[in-house]
C-alpha cells in the first residue's frame, strides 16, 4: 500500500512539474526543520529577485495556522496557504490543488515552503525544479548524520545562521564535511546568514533563479 501511495504521488509530481514548466515558472521546494529559517530565507530571496524585475510567488505549507503565510504576504509575496491537517509534509496532490488556484502566468519564481520536518518530506517530491534542504547552526552539528535521507533527496543543502555558530558552539565545517562524505564529495553545502545577508546571492545563483 505504501508503494502505491508513493507511486501516485510521483505521478502527480510529474504532472505538477510539467504544469509549472509550461508556464515557464522556476520552482524550488524548500524543506527543513522548524526554526531553520526557511520563511526568512524565502522572503530575503524574494526581495532580491523582485529588485531584478522577477515576479515571485509562494506556497506556505504548515500543519495548521497561517503565520508563515502572513509573513510572506506582508513582505509583498503572492502567496497561498496550504495546511496539511495531520500530515507532517506536503504531498504532490496538495500542491496540485493550490497550483490550480494560482495565476501561474504572473509568476516567474515559485517557492514551496514545506512543513517543518527533516524526515517525512524526503519521500514526497512535489514537482519542483529543485529540492533544497535548510538547516541552521542552532540545531547542532550532527544534523546530516541524524537525517541523511533528506540530504540525499535534495539538490541543494544550506546551513543557515552561520553568523552565530560560535555562540551556539557549533563547527560549520563538521556539518559540511558530513555532507561531503554523504554525497561522495559531489555536492557542496552552501553557507548563509539570512539575518546578515551573507551567502544569499550565492544561493540564488546556485538555484539559477535569476
Amino acid at each position: 500500500m505504501e508503494y502505491d501511495v508513493l507511486k501516485e504521488n510521483n505521478k502527480i509530481a510529474h504532472a505538477n512539474h510539467h504544469l509549472l514548466g509550461d508556464h515557464k515558472v522556476r520552482s524550488v521546494d524548500i524543506m527543513g526543520s522548524i526554526g531553520s529559517g526557511k520563511t526568512s530565507l524565502i522572503i530575503k530571496m524574494a526581495e532580491k529577485l523582485v529588485k531584478k524585475g522577477l515576479r515571485v510567488g509562494a506556497i506556505a505549507g504548515d500543519v495548521t495556522g497561517d503565520d508563515d503565510f502572513k509573513r510572506m504576504r506582508d513582505a509583498g509575496i503572492s502567496v497561498m496557504n496550504c495546511n496539511t491537517g495531520h500530515e507532517c509534509h506536503l504531498d504532490a496532490n496538495m500542491v496540485r490543488k493550490v497550483l490550480k488556484k494560482m495565476d501561474l502566468h504572473s509568476i516567474d519564481v515559485l517557492f514551496i515552503e514545506n512543513v517543518g520536518n527533516l524526515v517525512c518530506p524526503a519521500d514526497f517530491p512535489l514537482g519542483a525544479d529543485l529540492r533544497a534542504v535548510v538547516i541552521s547552526t542552532t540545531e547542532g552539528d550532527d544534523m546530516v548524520r541524524k537525517h541523511p535521507d533528506i540530504f540525499l533527496h535534495s539538490d541543494i543543502a544550506v546551513v543557515n545562521k552561520t553568523d552565530i555558530a560560535e555562540y551556539v558552539d557549533v563547527d560549520v565545517n563538521i556539518i559540511k564535511n558530513d555532507y561531503s562524505k554523504l554525497t561522495g564529495g559531489v555536492l557542496k553545502m552552501m553557507e548563509c546568514s539570512v539575518k546578515k545577508d551573507i551567502g544569499v546571492d550565492e544561493l540564488i545563483d546556485a538555484m539559477k533563479l535569476w
